[in-house]
């Protein structure tokens, strides 16, 4: 399998681990309990809905029944017109990447991402200083991504003297194969067990995120400021080797998506034009196995891009020389839920991998990233290639 998961760490030991974790509750961040309801044990900080613990596992469905607050935003969200979202102050993040910023960032306003069917997208906000990071995972290795996500907030929180984590989890729907639903119990599970108070506000997942037509089931969001992709799972090939079935996220450009507004916090549907910069290099990267990577400073107000590097993908010519009907079916975890472009942007991906079969020498000599900065006009421009 070419799917890279990372080991957990500190398998030993797990009684003292635990009892750090507690320690480390007590204290919050900067030695100081973030605030949060009266009566939350110290020893479990947990997922909370209007300051009440999240009781799981539980499916989507029966957690807004027992929160129905979840299933009212859920229903506005879902209702929302969509929004023509231009390149200007736009940051859009594709499948197993994290981008994070906060209102001081004069470059970019608003976060996006689109192209999940079974992905779900991450908005994780911290209320006291604006400071939010979107996410697409798609399953590969949530235990791992979801402290990354965490970590990559608390970067900005050092000096926050008050506020809240807020998550919200959007996307997937009731796929026949469950994945979905899988990557739903995973999220909710492993914000559960950080060490921080997260409440969640936004759940517009699976079955909440559901529509029937024709007998056959379909995504109604597939992306927002914040949304999510599609999980990572095994097809044979010809040959014997191993495929990641992951592509629709990936390379499917859907109509409906959505964003998140640093400024107002406002998450809406929404429609981008521009996916770049680097669009098919980065798309690469995640097909050929790349794990969750962070691509923007803030501090700098820069798009990093590697240096990434993969093997050479097997059997490219092979799934090149397949008609449209057996891509469909083959490289998509899916195919009813995929729009008429889908297989267009598979066969692009998969030129630009035959194209450049080891990226390391090609696209970063010097072992140095693409740099790229919004211009005065909003839009990026590179400021340092390889090799310069």
């Amino acid at each position: 399998s070419i799917s890279r998961r990372r080991p957990r760490r500190g398998g030993a030991g797990r009684g003292g681990a635990a009892e750090g974790r507690r320690r480390r509750a007590a204290r919050g961040w900067g030695g100081r309990r973030l605030p949060g309801p009266a009566g939350a044990a110290a020893s479990a900080m947990p997922l909370l809905v209007e300051g009440r613990r999240v009781r799981l596992p539980q499916s989507a469905g029966e957690l807004v029944r027992a929160h129905p607050l979840l299933e009212e935003r859920a229903r506005l969200l879902r209702g929302q017109s969509v929004q023509q979202v231009g390149p200007q102050g736009l940051l859009y993040v594709q499948q197993r990447e994290l981008a994070v910023t906060s209102p001081k960032d004069g470059s970019i306003s608003i976060l996006g991402s689109d192209d999940a069917t079974t992905c779900h997208i991450v908005v994780l906000r911290h209320t006291g200083n604006g400071a939010t990071c979107l996410t697409h995972c798609d399953g590969t290795d949530t235990k791992a991504e979801v402290p990354l996500i965490m970590s990559s907030i608390k970067s900005f929180s050092d000096h926050a003297q008050c506020g809240r984590l807020e998550v919200h989890l959007v996307g997937g729907f009731s796929d026949d194969r469950h994945l979905s639903q899988k990557l739903t119990h995973q999220l909710l599970n492993e914000f559960d067990r950080q060490e921080d108070d997260i409440h969640l506000v936004t759940l517009c997942v699976t079955e909440l995120n559901d529509r029937e037509e024709n007998e056959n089931h379909f995504p109604i969001i597939y992306g927002i400021g914040r949304l999510c992709g599609l999980p990572h799972v095994g097809g044979r090939m010809q040959g014997g080797a191993n495929l990641p079935i992951c592509l629709s996220s990936i390379l499917s450009h859907r109509v409906f998506l959505t964003a998140v507004n640093i400024r107002t916090a406002e998450i809406y549907r929404a429609s981008f034009r521009d996916r770049g910069p680097e669009e098919e290099l980065r798309a690469a990267r995640a097909l050929t196995g790349g794990p969750m990577v962070s691509i923007y400073d803030a501090k700098t107000e820069q798009l990093r891009i590697g240096p990434y590097s993969w093997m050479p993908f097997p059997h490219v010519d092979f799934w090149l020389q397949q008609d449209d009907r057996q891509i469909l079916e083959n490289l998509s975890t899916s195919p009813l839920a995929e729009p008429p472009h889908f297989v267009e942007h598979i066969r692009s991906t998969l030129m630009f991998l035959k194209k450049y079969p080891s990226p390391a020498d090609t696209l970063f000599p010097g072992n140095k990233a693409l740099l790229y900065k919004k211009n005065e006009d909003g839009l990026w421009e590179k400021i340092s290639s390889p090799g310069s």
